[in-house]
């Protein structure tokens, strides 16, 4: 089976949108045009390491360019985290990596749909309440 010239893919987490691009080359990973090793704090970084460290050494020939717009630090990871899985998945095509990233964590592969509920009147925010007093 050929492998494709070039391979983009999207994720999402909350109100965070991040889009992959996958393509052949020497191993750099770049978020937002910065490469991943200067990407802060450390748990964001680690974050988006996952599904590389899963796939081992094959994505060592492939550049991959993740932008990554909206929402908080922690969201952007998310998102660019599945970005990047379905890279790796479109473009290695192993049915065996599919189903190790579902094992292992389902939003490797599928945009998480929570969104946040909006804020109602009565209160400071969508479930808060104001206390009523009967005296």
């Amino acid at each position: 089976m050929k492998t494709p010239q070039i391979v983009q893919t999207t994720g999402k987490r909350k109100q965070a949108i991040a889009r992959a691009t996958v393509r052949k080359g020497t191993g750099q990973v770049r978020i937002n045009q910065q490469p991943l090793e200067f990407v802060e704090p450390e748990l964001v970084r680690q974050k988006i390491q996952e599904p590389l460290l899963m796939v081992g050494e094959k994505w060592k020939n492939l550049n991959i360019s993740v932008d990554v717009v909206g929402g908080g630090i922690m969201g952007q990871a998310s998102a660019a985290r599945t970005a990047v899985a379905r890279g790796l998945l479109e473009w290695l095509k192993d049915p065996a990596l599919a189903e190790m990233f579902k094992k292992y964590d389902r939003s490797l592969i599928v945009n998480d749909p929570r969104r946040k509920l909006p804020k109602r009147p009565g209160g400071r925010g969508a479930r808060k309440r104001r206390q009523k007093s009967y005296r």
